[in-house]
Parts: structure tokens; C-alpha cells; sequence
């Protein structure tokens, strides 16, 4: 099953919609990654304790997981062009409200509208910029429109941490607000003019979830991209308390990260356009391996310098998963390609809280490497699984007009 493309009414420009779709998704991935880096100065303007404060990150999270399948299924008639204009409209409101958040409660509240575009945005995003291209170039027209949210990672995200510093957090989600009417501007430039499908509605869009694979990918991602999530999460702690680095350092490092993962992105998507399942599995085995380097480097900031890279670089594995719920989501694509997003987050919240408890029993932040690998080691099972049950299905189709 490929990726249902729908009649273009007038000429596309790739290249203008592949910027007009990655500014979006640079805007989203600025607000999601740099909220983690403002936490303390809004958490001492707000008069609060980090770990509450950190509670805002929560709020996004949830509103990604909430909110991905809703728009999915509420646009299921809308077209796409249209969609994204709206998603993003709304994800300029939610971060333009949150820099002028009076009081924390209140800030919470537009943190989880912030989020309720997100999946969305993405689901679609991926699928117009699938539809541009021939079948086996797919995974790396997606991974373009995803070099947004990796670019982010090393220039939006520092350049909001700075303006924090400089003059303050609420400029940061300002800023992020600014780049979302941008990417509306340019969305409805350069976004194809694709008519809606007339057979679109929210039941066949919600018949995404009786699929077991589209189910069992979900799972995949949410298990599998834990562990890097726990390791993140972590990170600039453990530079500063393990590593005994300065301060300074942590950006850089977090730099790196990013620098890996854009690299992977590309990487992972242009072996995976040859061989899908190849490069999922070997995706995984590379994160396994570098989040349980995580754990034995942490004493040398240039051999950890190097694995955040490696870590980063294994990220990648993100549009392979995409890429893949496009095959098995049938007629439902909408909803299965915002569901990534859904369970991208439910993977942000899981690694955390599995490497908070491993660091509250003692086992000291070093162990997030552990506990990430383990968790990569459970996506692979998953994936293995997935793949088996997939094949299965495969034969038995085939099977059945011989035995008829």
C-alpha cells in the first residue's frame, strides 16, 4: 500500500513546498526542545521549583498525544493545504498566549494548546511531501521536511535558550510564534492546491487503530524511542554533575546531538527508501549500542561528546517508522501518520520516568544509558514482531486464491 496522492489543481514547486513544510516543522521542534532549556528561568520568574515547572513540558506533551488524533479525524474532509495553514494557526496562538502567560496554571493551559497541533501538523506534512515523489524516494522527502525539527535542535533551540538568558523566557515562545506565521504564509504560497478526497471521513480514519499493524508500529516507536528520550532528558545534568564539565559545555553538547540527528535523518531515510526493514533493524541495533556507551563514557566529556553524536545520528530512525505507517495504514493515512506523533511523546514521557526512577533508586544518571538500551533492545522486539506478524499476513493473502 502506498501513499494515496491526490490530484494537484495547479503546479507544484518541491523544493518551496519541502521549506514551506520543514519551517513548520523548525518552528515545532524549536518550542518542544528549547521549552526543556527555559525551564529555570521560568520557573524562578513564576516562583517555582524546577520540577514543577518542568511539569509544562508534561502539559505539551499530553496536548500532542490529545490532540493528533482529534484534528486527524476532525480534517478528515479538509484539504490538506488547508489543514496545515489551521493546525499551524493554532500553534501560533497557543505560543504567542504562552509568552504572555500570567501566572503558571495559566501557562500550563496554553503549553498543552501549543501541543494539540503538532502531531497533526506533521501527519500531514509527511504525506504531502510523499505525494510529490515517486514511491521509493518517500522516506526521503519526509526526512527533508523533518530536517526542520533537526535543524532546530542546533540553532533554534540555543537561540531561544540565549534569549531566555538575555531578555527573557516569554521572547522564546514569542519567537516561535513569529516563525508559525511565517510557515502559515508560506504554506499557503507553496502548498499544493490538492483536492480534498470525497471518501474521506472520521470512522475510515479512525479504522487506522483495527489494524494491528498500524497498532504494533505505534507500540514500536513509543518503546523504542524511550531510550533516547531518557538519556536527553538527562543529559545536561549528567554533563555537569558526572562529567564535571562547565556549563558552557552543555549547549555544545546538546549541538551535537542535533548535528547527529540531522545527519541520521538523511542517512536512515535514503537506506530506507533501498530496504525499509534492513534499516530499521540496524537503526536499532545503533541506538542500542551508543545508549549503552552512554553509560560507560560519561567520565570523558570527548568520548561523550562523540556518543551524544552517535545517539543523535540513530534518530533517524523516526522517518523509517513514519515511512512505514504509511504502507500498512490502508485508507486511513491521515490519522496513522499523526499517530507517529502521539507515540513519539508517549516515548518522551516513558523514558524519562523510567530513568527518574532508576536515578531515585540510586543507580545514579549514568544508568539512563542502561535503561535507554533496554528499552531500544524492547522497540527491536517489537519491530521483530511486527515484521513476523506482517509476513504472516502476506502468505496467507496469497494463499487464499490458490486454496479457493
Amino acid at each position: 500500500m502506498t501513499v494515496q496522492s491526490l490530484p494537484f489543481t495547479k503546479p507544484v514547486h518541491p523544493a518551496l513546498v519541502t521549506l514551506a513544510l520543514a519551517m513548520g516543522a523548525f518552528a515545532i521542534g524549536t518550542t518542544e526542545f528549547a521549552a526543556m532549556s527555559l525551564v529555570p528561568y521560568f520557573a524562578r520568574d513564576l516562583g517555582l521549583t524546577e520540577p514543577q515547572a518542568g511539569h509544562a513540558i508534561s502539559a505539551y506533551a499530553l496536548g500532542v498525544v490529545v490532540g493528533a488524533p482529534i484534528f486527524s479525524v476532525l480534517g478528515a474532509r479538509l484539504s490538506r493545504r488547508t489543514m496545515l495553514v489551521a493546525l499551524m494557526a493554532l500553534f501560533a496562538v497557543g505560543n504567542g498566549l504562552s509568552a504572555f502567560a500570567p501566572s503558571y496554571p495559566v501557562l500550563l493551559a496554553f503549553r498543552f494548546l501549543s501541543g494539540l497541533p503538532h502531531g497533526a501538523f506533521f501527519g500531514v506534512a509527511a504525506l504531502v511531501a510523499a505525494s510529490m515523489v515517486p514511491s521509493d524516494k518517500r522516506a526521503q522527502a519526509v526526512a527533508r521536511v523533518f530536517l526542520g525539527l533537526t535543524i532546530a535542535t542546533i540553532i533554534g533551540v540555543p537561540a531561544a535558550n540565549l534569549l531566555g538568558q538575555v531578555v527573557g523566557w516569554r521572547y522564546g515562545f514569542g519567537i516561535v510564534s513569529l516563525l508559525a506565521m511565517i510557515t502559515m504564509a508560506l504554506v499557503a504560497l507553496y502548498a499544493p492546491h490538492q483536492s480534498s478526497d470525497p471518501d474521506a471521513s472520521p470512522m475510515r480514519e479512525l479504522g487506522a487503530f483495527k489494524r494491528p499493524q498500524v497498532v504494533l508500529t505505534l507500540l514500536t516507536g513509543v518503546i523504542g524511542f524511550g531510550g533516547m528520550f531518557c538519556v536527553y532528558t538527562y543529559l545536561a545534568s549528567t554533563i555537569i554533575e558526572v562529567t564535571r564539565a562547565p556549563e558552557t559545555v552543555v549547549p555544545i553538547i546538546l549541538a551535537v546531538y542535533g548535528v547527529g540527528m540531522t545527519a541520521g535523518n538523511l542517512f536512515w531515510a535514503w537506506m530506507a527508501d533501498r530496504d525499509q526493514d534492513k534499516a530499521a533493524i540496524i537503526a536499532f541495533l545503533w541506538v542500542t549500542v551508543s545508549l549503552a556507551l552512554f553509560a560507560m563514557v560519561v567520565q570523558n566529556i570527548w568520548l561523550l561528546g562523540l556518543d551524544v553524536f552517535l545517539i543523535g545520528f540513530g534518530g533517524g530512525l523516526g522517518t523509517i517508522l513514519q515511512t512505514r505507517l504509511m504502507d500498512v495504514a490502508g485508507d486511513a493515512q491521515a490519522l496513522a501518520a499523526a499517530a507517529h506523533h502521539s507515540a513519539f511523546n508517549t516515548a518522551n514521557a516513558l523514558g524519562p520516568w523510567l530513568g527518574g526512577m532508576a536515578i531515585a533508586a540510586g543507580w545514579g544518571l549514568p544508568s539512563t544509558g542502561w535503561i535507554g538500551a533496554a528499552l531500544s533492545i524492547g522497540g527491536l522486539a517489537m519491530y521483530l514482531l511486527t515484521l513476523t506478524l506482517y509476513r504472516r499476513e502476506q502468505r496467507q493473502t496469497r494463499l487464499k486464491p490458490c486454496l479457493a
